[in-house]
């Protein structure tokens, strides 16, 4: 008998504090504005707004912004029972600049921070989070640090055990690294174990060296054998990849954008929600389409607010964002 999958997707990672600009004191000052965020729950929490059960694994600080992610995560939806509360190291922080071109860039506080303390005596004791979920996600910020990592390698092994899907976001963070190198060891232990991958643009260069996208892609593809991709071009769209299908569909552009935090999270949880759908060898051309243009407007939609754990749009908002768009 099968194991009972209680969990739609269960992810482990980072737990933290978005501190993202938000005007000028009177004094000249900037203030900054504390947005729950890092990217595992940030697609959990889109995908609990379309209907799809979610839990985390993961560590944060007990302190006064620990205690407010366990609590605004809880209230998206997601099932928080398997995070971890530290009471001697602090909740990780990163401070978000936006660059006149629309890109970001990142200050962490995280030399320690919570999330890198998570050990895999703690991953075994919510190992019932990993077997009961049909998807497992991660990324490679969980691979950063010792302790973590063997956090990380332990959950991807009882994921497997358990015949869950594995879903991986390289999600390329380079000040948190103490070399390229090892940032790219990580990512090539994380393309070799998973079903699903969302990458985007600078991480294909940034492991291939390629700057034609596809070509990078195809590259991944044949050494590690993933059987669905997705790669992300930022406001120029994304395209998939499925046992020899390819897919493109266009960004959607809108005046009313912000900031771009969560844009990517927003994608790969479109995306796994459609996995969830279809099944992951239920998918033709069409369906990727439909996939692409979902997760487009959806990660458009996201960078019209700031925020992204909080703020994630709803099934129904998407599909009028589509209408409306004309598409």
């Amino acid at each position: 008998m099968g194991i009972e999958k209680n969990y739609d997707v269960t992810a482990l990672g980072e737990l933290l504090i978005d501190f993202t600009q938000n005007g000028q004191s009177e004094q000249g000052n900037g203030l900054f504005e504390a947005n729950p965020g890092g990217a595992p729950c940030n697609v959990l929490a889109m995908l609990t707004k379309a209907g799809r059960r979610t839990a985390f694994i993961g560590k944060v600080g007990n302190d006064m912004f620990g205690r407010m992610l366990r609590d605004r995560a809880a209230g998206e939806g997601l099932d928080m029972s398997g995070l971890e509360m530290d009471d001697e190291i602090p909740t990780t922080l990163a401070f978000v600049e936006k660059l006149p071109n629309g890109d970001r860039d990142f200050s962490f506080y995280r030399k320690p921070g919570a999330d890198i303390m998570l050990t895999k005596e703690e991953v075994r004791k919510h190992a019932a989070l990993i077997e009961g979920t049909r998807i497992f996600h991660f990324g490679t910020l969980s691979m950063t640090d010792a302790s973590i990592e063997e956090a990380t390698l332990e959950a991807v092994s009882i994921a497997k055990q358990s015949g869950c899907l594995i879903s991986f976001d390289p999600n390329l963070r380079p000040p948190l690294w103490k070399s390229e190198e090892m940032a790219k060891e990580k990512i090539a232990w994380g393309l070799g174990q998973c079903d699903i991958l969302k990458i985007s643009d600078n991480e294909i260069t940034f492991l291939t060296g390629e700057e034609d996208f596809d070509k990078g892609i195809h590259r991944i593809i044949e050494q590690y054998q993933i059987p669905l991709v997705f790669a992300t071009y930022g406001p120029d769209g994304s395209k998939a990849f499925y046992h020899g299908i390819e897919a493109y569909e266009k960004g959607f552009l809108n005046p009313a954008t912000i900031e771009t935090t969560g844009a990517g999270d927003t994608f790969c949880a479109s995306a796994l929600h459609h996995v969830l759908k279809y099944g992951i060898d239920g998918f033709d051309e069409a369906k990727l389409h439909e996939l692409l243009t979902f997760a487009n407007a959806a990660a458009s939609l996201v960078t019209t607010r700031k925020g992204a754990l909080c703020v994630m749009p709803t099934v129904e908002e998407v599909e009028a964002y589509i209408k409306a768009a004309g598409r």
